[in-house]
């Protein structure tokens, strides 16, 4: 392992070729749809009555190859990406046709995601770890949960830690669970040939959901032999695995499989989320888990709370800035899937230089995050409270982000589920970078309506590798028209309607580029505007991008009197403060300083406030103020290193 911008990073080798689908270890061509773009809806002629559902094609596309950059989300036969989103432009609202309008322009956009429905809990068979108490209660409450039938949870005496042998794994878990699909009739095989190994005829079941306390990953055996493993990169000689992403291989388990290295996946980049079935070869694997029962537990909880009301709120990346070299792959990855949460309608920050996010970034509401590439969680992450949305998706890029995956506070993975988060991905080993999920694949296709699981595999190159997914597979939030669910969200008086809102005018503004001169009359004449933190913040930026500048200052001041939340009050209170002491009152921007001094007194960057409040207080002559500041300069400033 070697160094790069002061941060750990393994020898993630992009060109390691069976991680391109050309390795012996593919399984048999599977059938796969012929590509069919999906028909998208245009712009309505009124918004009475709401037009009925369209018919979608829901064609599939080949396998994309891995082809060292945005692989299964770029080219014009993709979908997903072959028309931009079409969105009603915004008209000049009238105050009695303002509500209707609001509603009208969530229903134009909601035809550009396919209708799906969430899958019913018969579709997912239910494993857990029969030595552990706490491990069957996870299973129990996710099976009521998500009305999972008596017959399809299974339970087999596991290790109780995290790494399991082969051994172990082949003898405890996929052979029994195998059979217990068999016997009830979930997976059905053709009858054994001579010369030729079963094949699974037909499956009743898509998804396995691993429960807390079945074990996450497989050791390195080295006592197996495979004459066929001397063809892979020596890198790749190595047959430790997650068990997520073995046991996905559980319909092919007949086939006389090489245990080493990774094995294509011949389903990734599939822009059809009906092919992802166990008769093409794969079994949707996902777990519940996490640093305690109670966080795995609270998977579902939080899934389902997603699926009523919506997931909302705001989309973090952090991209590194990387723009040449073998690693930037990986920042292209994440560089898109920040373009797909922005065209549909996320407020989203790309962050583009080398650092992570630093501990006193105002990270609010977070609803989407990924970022790469630190060893341990770090920055926001680290702070007591963390703003995750319900349903919120996070992900860290990291060769061991999953490594221990039941601790809070090592690598990436558990914390992140500690700190509140939904849904996420991890690695517990070694992965190289082209076999870690391809984030903007897996975004693209969450966003479009694919259920977790779906889109977690239809985003992985390989399978019989290092990820781990954690999460309830079955969830899908994306499923629901978009006009459906703003009027329940008004009907229900729900304050998320805001956010459905604010995803209009930013929708607007991605897609067909509207003016913000040709938003603000939306957000100002919208009655739920005066009394809404999250409005009020977008209504501020429109007037300073037009540079109504007094008007925007005016606006964000009255945000602070909305009740935001902590992060959302850090970062209006940072950006007025700054704008206040460029166009001033000095006296204004000094209170603003003084009071976020005193309201957050454990913010992690209180030096940099201390240093822009103190030419403040020297220009308006306040004597204690300056005193005050040059003191917690000093008190803040690091210790200068020691003499040799």
């Amino acid at each position: 392992m070697h160094f790069e911008n002061n941060r750990p990073f393994s020898p993630l080798t992009p060109a390691l070729s069976p991680l391109r689908g050309e390795g012996k270890r593919c399984a048999a061509a599977l059938p796969i749809a012929s590509p069919a773009r999906l028909s998208r809806a245009t712009r309505f002629k009124s918004p009475q009555p709401p037009p009925p559902r369209p018919a979608l094609e829901r064609g599939g596309g080949s396998p994309s190859p891995l082809n060292g950059e945005r692989a299964g989300v770029r080219g014009e036969n993709d979908p997903l990406r072959s028309t931009p989103p079409t969105v009603l432009r915004l008209l000049q609202p009238k105050p009695r046709l303002l509500q209707r309008l609001a509603a009208f322009l969530v229903l134009a956009a909601a035809l550009i995601t396919p209708l799906q429905a969430a899958e019913p809990g018969s579709s997912a068979v239910v494993v857990y770890n029969a030595k552990l108490a706490e491990s069957k209660q996870v299973a129990e409450h996710y099976a009521q949960r998500r009305q999972v039938p008596s017959n399809q949870v299974f339970g087999f005496e596991l290790p109780t830690q995290e790494a399991m042998t082969r051994a172990e794994f082949l003898e405890r878990l996929q052979k029994p669970l195998l059979q217990k699909l068999e016997e009830n009739k979930l997976f059905t095989f053709t009858p054994a040939t001579q010369g030729a190994p079963r094949r699974l005829l037909n499956a009743s079941i898509r998804y396995a959901v691993l429960c807390y306390g079945v074990p996450t990953k497989i050791t390195r055996d080295t006592t197996l032999v495979e004459p066929e493993a001397e063809k892979l990169p020596a890198e790749l000689r190595r047959n430790e695995a997650a068990v997520d992403s073995q046991l996905a291989c559980l319909p092919l388990s007949e086939q006389k499989l090489l245990w080493a290295g990774p094995m294509a996946n011949r389903l990734f980049g599939v822009t059809n989320s009906n092919v992802l079935q166990p008769t093409n070869g794969i079994l949707l694997v996902a777990r519940l888990d996490g640093p305690s029962a109670a966080i795995a537990q609270a998977l579902v909880d939080k899934a389902l709370e997603a699926e009523t009301n919506g997931l909302w709120g705001r989309a973090y990346f952090d991209a590194r800035g990387l723009t040449n070299g073998e690693y930037r792959v990986g920042g292209d990855w994440i560089r898109s899937a920040a373009n797909s949460t922005r065209r549909n309608g996320f407020e989203t920050v790309l962050d583009e230089t080398p650092a992570t996010f630093p501990a006193g970034f105002p990270m609010s509401q977070i609803a989407f995050y990924a970022g790469w590439y630190d060893w341990n969680v770090s920055g926001p992450f680290t702070r007591p409270v963390v703003e995750f949305m319900p349903g919120a998706f996070a992900y860290h890029l990291h060769s061991f982000s999953a490594q221990k995956l039941r601790s809070s506070n090592e690598n990436w993975v558990g914390p992140l589920l500690s700190k509140g988060a939904t849904i996420t991905l991890g690695c517990v080993d070694e992965p190289y970078l082209m076999g870690t999920p391809n984030i903007a694949a897996f975004i693209e296709r969450f966003l479009f309506g694919f259920s977790f699981g779906e889109a977690a595999y239809a985003a992985q190159a390989s399978v019989s590798w290092q990820t781990t997914i954690v999460g309830d597979p079955l969830y899908r939030p994306f499923a629901r028209r978009r006009d459906e669910q703003h009027f329940d969200l008004e009907k229900r008086r729900s304050k998320l309607v805001e956010w459905s809102h604010l995803r209009v005018i930013d929708m607007n503004q991605a897609a067909l580029g509207t003016t913000p001169d040709e938003l603000i009359p939306y957000l100002r004449e919208l009655p739920l505007t005066k009394d809404s933190a999250v409005l009020k913040e977008k209504l501020g930026d429109l007037y300073w991008a037009t540079k109504q500048f007094t008007d925007a200052l005016d606006t964000y001041e009255q945000v602070l009197k909305l009740n935001p939340t902590p992060q959302q009050t850090i970062r209006v209170m940072l950006n007025l403060a700054q704008k206040r002491s460029v166009f001033g009152p000095d006296r204004a921007a000094c209170e603003i300083y003084q009071k976020f001094v005193q309201q957050f007194p454990d913010y992690p960057d209180l030096l940099l406030f201390y240093q822009r409040l103190l030419p403040l207080a020297q220009k308006l002559g306040k004597k204690e103020e300056v005193e005050r500041c040059q003191h917690e300069i000093q008190r803040l400033s690091p210790a200068p290193p020691a003499k040799s």
